[in-house]
């Protein structure tokens, strides 16, 4: 593993090699795990929601069938643009990401966290959780979905990124479930007192 945070430009390059790097338009791991991450929302609607790290979009398109307002981040261009022209005529709007150092305008009822925590290293997740728990509205849901396998150019291990991410806030678990390939953490802002 790696000890830094991966920068914008580890995106770019892996995107100028393959369009779909992860293959998240055709693996059949990434469609059943965007089914169980669906499924495993709360609430059936969403009024303004943020997905950190969307990619190419193909989580983002499910996922805005069920907001009035989706912001799609991301740190690299060619993901966006290929996740703007996925999801056009769809309630979803796209910018370059500046988390962890700055938080995109807004609070948000549902912040998707989608196999992109362990990209940051120790305190790159210290300020994500900060610039997360700015972003929420009160009551917001905070899904984590992170992949359990190997991650060797990463900072941090899926379980590694969740715990890191716990221990920087003050979350209630709202559910926790784990398969063979990946944990799903669903968090709330804990209320203060």
């Amino acid at each position: 593993m790696t000890a830094r945070s991966l920068e914008p430009g580890y995106f770019d390059g892996l995107y100028a090699a393959n369009p779909d790097p992860w293959r998240m338009e055709t693996s059949p791991y990434e469609a059943a795990k965007y089914g169980a991450t669906l499924a495993a929302l709360p609430r059936p609607r969403y009024a303004h929601a943020v997905e950190i790290g969307c990619a190419v979009g193909v989580l983002t398109e499910r996922l805005a069938a069920r907001c009035d307002d989706l912001l799609g981040l991301d740190v690299a261009q060619a993901a966006l643009d290929r996740a703007a022209a996925r999801c056009r005529g769809l309630p979803v709007r796209f910018a370059l990401s500046e988390l962890p150092d700055k938080a995109p305008a807004g609070r948000f009822d549902l912040i998707m966290l989608s196999e992109v925590i362990y990209y940051f290293d120790a305190a790159g997740v210290v300020q994500l959780a900060e610039r997360v728990a700015e972003m929420a509205a009160p009551d917001a849901d905070i899904m984590l979905v992170h992949w359990l396998g190997e991650t060797p150019d990463y900072p941090l291990s899926g379980d590694e990124a969740v715990a890191a991410f716990e221990a920087a806030g003050s979350w209630q678990v709202m559910r926790r479930e784990r398969t063979a390939q990946y944990r799903l953490d669903l968090l709330r802002v804990a209320p203060a007192g």
